[in-house]
């Protein structure tokens, strides 16, 4: 079995002089998930520039702003995560250990995410959940500094444009698409990880598999719409 990873997470602002649109609270949810559902001594890390709000628990690691002021290249309504990349820094093992998962905060932990973390791989992303795109940024499992080339072929003035000429939609994910192609093994329904948008949204019950349900798209776990229809999120979004 591969060894224990450390989780981590990932908190901006959307320019600077604003707070971010995910509170503390965000976070510290998604650790009191993960200690429950995966092991309670984890190394969670936080890659932000504002520890206000968090729990003792939660490392703190401050925000490197790589390619903060980069847009997405399919407009301004879009995000624009390309701060991410430097997960695939060749030397991020000294920040983050030599293993890890990057995880979004808008992630329900539902069941034991063991398999998933432990999954005896080098790297594994979340991934077919849009056909512009072979992997979704939400969920990322790698061995630090496995496909350093997302990092170092990234160029800021033409990568963003050769993955839309490619294609791809997406920031960081649309150029992980683009670089690594398809082949990279992908996390999905068979590993008890769900998508709300695309598997549950229209459903009210909760697999008796899922282990993790991710909330990309326009809803959040925590907002009342979803809390109200959903009865599940509130047993786990805690």
């Amino acid at each position: 079995m591969a060894a224990p990873v450390s989780v981590v997470c990932w908190r901006w602002a959307p320019r600077p002089g604003y707070r971010s649109t995910f509170g503390p609270e965000t976070v510290n949810t998604l650790r009191s998930m993960v200690r429950r559902h995966y092991r309670e001594d984890v190394r969670f890390i936080c890659v932000t520039d504002d520890a206000e709000g968090l729990d003792a628990g939660v490392e703190v690691v401050p925000d490197w702003k790589d390619y903060a002021d980069l847009r997405s290249p399919h407009g301004g309504n879009n995000p624009a995560c390309y701060r991410r990349l430097r997960a695939f820094h060749p030397d991020i093992a000294e920040v983050f250990g030599p293993r890890f998962v990057s995880m979004d905060l808008d992630c329900i932990a539902t069941g034991d995410l063991g398999p998933i973390f432990d999954r005896d791989v080098d790297f594994a992303m979340l991934g077919d959940t849009n056909p512009t795109t072979h992997y979704n940024g939400s969920l990322l499992l790698m061995n630090a500094g496995a496909r350093p080339q997302v990092w170092t072929q990234f160029d800021p003035n033409t990568s963003p444009k050769e993955s839309r000429r490619a294609g791809f939609f997406g920031s960081d994910q649309g150029w992980i698409s683009h670089c690594l192609g398809g082949g990279e093994t992908k996390f999905g329904r068979a590993d008890g990880i769900y998508s709300f948008r695309n598997d549950l949204q229209d459903k009210r019950g909760l697999p008796a598999d899922a282990r993790l349900v991710i909330f990309h798209g326009r809803h959040d776990p925590w907002a009342p719409y979803v809390q109200a229809n959903y009865l599940w999120t509130g047993v786990h979004y805690r």
